[in-house]
C-alpha cells in the first residue's frame, strides 16, 4: 500500500497531538500503513511555516481548500474550532478524502447528521477524537464488564470535571458563543463522558437534565467591557440506558481544582469497578468474593497485559500519557483505511455520542424526559 499522505489543518494542542500521533504510529505499532506528513494549514502563513518545520511537513499552506484539493493528501486531519468542522469535514469527504475530525463533530446535531450521511455515501474512512476510548485501562474494564467480572450492570455514574473556565474573570473567548462553539461543558468535556458511558453500559435511551451558567458575563481581551456566556459551564442528567440500566452524567468547567476528572464507577451484582482519567494507568475493581473481612478494592496497573500497552513499553507501571492515546487513535484509522474495516469510532458513532449531550442540552431546556429516538 502507498504511504498515506497527512494533511494538518491547524496547530494548536490537537494539532500537535495528530501531528505527534501520525509521526510515531508506524514506530510504535508496526503493523500499521506508511503515512507521511504532507500538507500542513494555519493563518498566518508564517506561523504555517513555523509549524510545519517544527511538526516535519512536507509542505504548508494558509488555505484549508487548497489542502483538501491536494492531490498527495489522502487523509484531512480537522482540528480547528469547532464552527470550521463542518465546512471542512464536508469538503474533504467531496474530495474523497478520508477524515479524521477532533470532538464535537459540529455545532448542531443536524450538521453532525449531515456528515455522517456524507461519509457513508462516499464510502470514505472516518475517526473522531474520542481518544480517551482508546486507554487500555479503559478498553480492559470494557472486558471485564463483558465477561461478568462485576454480575450484571445495575448502575453506572460518571462525572467530567475541569477548571479551565473556574475563574470569573478570565477572558471571553469564542468558546462562550453558540455560533461558534456551540455547546458548553458539554461540547467540551460531557461527550467523552457519553463515550466512555457507551463503552461500558451501551447506548442511552431516554434522559432528564437540567444545566446551568455560573458565569453569565466574561470581560472581553481589550478591556472594553463584558460580554455574555451563551453556553453551559454545568450539565446534569439522569439516564436510562437501552438494557434497562440507570445512571447519571455530570459535568462542570468551573471545578476549582479539577484538571481532567473524567471518571466513573460502574456498580454490578457482584462487584464494581472505578475508573479516573486523572490515574489514568489505573482501574479499581471490587469483587464481594471470600471472606467479607478480607474484601476490598484491588488496583489494577496497566501493562503489557492490558494491549496495546506493550506497543509502547514492555514494562508494567511506566505508564501512557496522553499523546499515547492518540497514537493509537491514529493508527485505528490507518489500519482501517488498509483493511477497508470501519474505524472506531468514526462519524456514526460520534453522532451517536453526540446526540446523547444535545439530548441533554434539549431536556434542561424544556424540563422534560427526552428519548434519543424522538431528537
Amino acid at each position: 500500500m502507498k504511504s498515506l499522505g497527512i494533511g494538518l489543518i491547524g496547530t494548536g494542542f490537537m494539532g500537535k497531538a495528530h501531528a505527534l500521533a501520525f509521526g510515531a504510529a508506524k514506530a510504535v505499532m508496526g503493523d500499521v500503513p506508511e503515512a507521511h506528513l504532507a500538507v500542513l494549514c494555519d493563518t498566518p502563513i508564517d506561523k504555517a511555516q513555523k509549524m510545519a518545520d517544527q511538526f516535519g511537513f512536507a509542505r504548508f499552506t494558509d488555505d484549508w481548500k487548497s489542502l483538501v484539493s491536494d492531490p498527495d493528501v489522502d487523509i484531512v486531519s480537522i482540528t480547528t474550532p469547532n464552527i470550521l468542522h463542518f465546512d471542512m469535514a464536508i469538503a474533504a469527504i467531496n474530495a474523497g478524502k478520508h477524515v479524521y475530525c477532533e470532538k464535537p463533530l459540529a455545532l448542531t446535531l443536524d450538521q453532525a447528521r449531515d456528515m455522517r450521511n456524507a461519509a457513508r455515501a462516499a464510502g470514505v474512512k472516518t475517526m473522531v477524537g474520542y481518544n480517551y476510548i482508546k486507554n487500555p485501562a479503559f478498553t480492559h474494564a470494557c472486558r471485564l464488564v463483558k465477561a461478568g467480572e462485576i454480575g450484571d450492570i445495575v448502575h453506572f455514574r460518571g462525572w467530567v470535571d475541569e477548571d479551565y473556565q473556574a475563574d470569573p474573570e478570565l477572558a471571553w473567548t469564542w468558546r462562550a458563543k453558540l455560533s461558534d462553539a456551540g455547546l458548553g461543558a458539554l461540547g467540551d468535556m460531557g461527550c467523552h463522558l457519553v463515550s466512555m458511558a457507551y463503552g461500558i453500559a451501551g447506548p442511552i435511551e431516554s434522559l432528564i437534565a437540567d444545566m446551568q451558567t455560573v458565569h453569565i458575563t466574561r470581560p472581553l481581551a481589550d478591556g472594553s467591557g463584558r460580554a455574555n456566556v451563551e453556553n453551559e459551564d454545568t450539565a446534569s442528567a439522569l439516564v436510562r440506558f437501552a438494557n434497562g440500566v440507570h445512571g447519571s452524567l455530570s459535568t462542570s468547567r468551573s471545578a476549582w481544582g479539577r484538571k481532567n476528572r473524567l471518571a466513573w464507577e460502574v456498580h454490578g451484582t457482584k462487584g464494581m469497578i472505578c475508573f479516573d482519567q486523572e490515574r489514568m494507568n489505573e482501574l479499581q475493581i471490587y469483587r464481594n468474593t471470600g471472606n467479607p473481612a478480607q474484601q476490598g478494592f484491588t488496583t489494577i496497573l496497566t501493562g503489557p497485559a492490558h494491549p496495546p500497552y506493550g506497543e509502547f513499553c514492555p514494562a508494567p507501571g511506566h505508564q501512557l500519557g496522553f499523546n499515547d492515546l492518540k497514537i493509537i487513535e491514529a493508527s485505528a484509522l490507518l489500519r482501517a483505511i488498509r483493511d477497508n474495516t470501519a474505524a472506531y469510532p468514526n462519524f456514526d458513532d460520534a453522532y451517536a455520542f453526540e446526540k446523547a449531550i444535545h439530548a441533554i442540552a434539549l431536556s434542561a431546556r424544556n424540563g422534560q424526559r427526552v428519548s434519543l429516538s424522538d431528537i
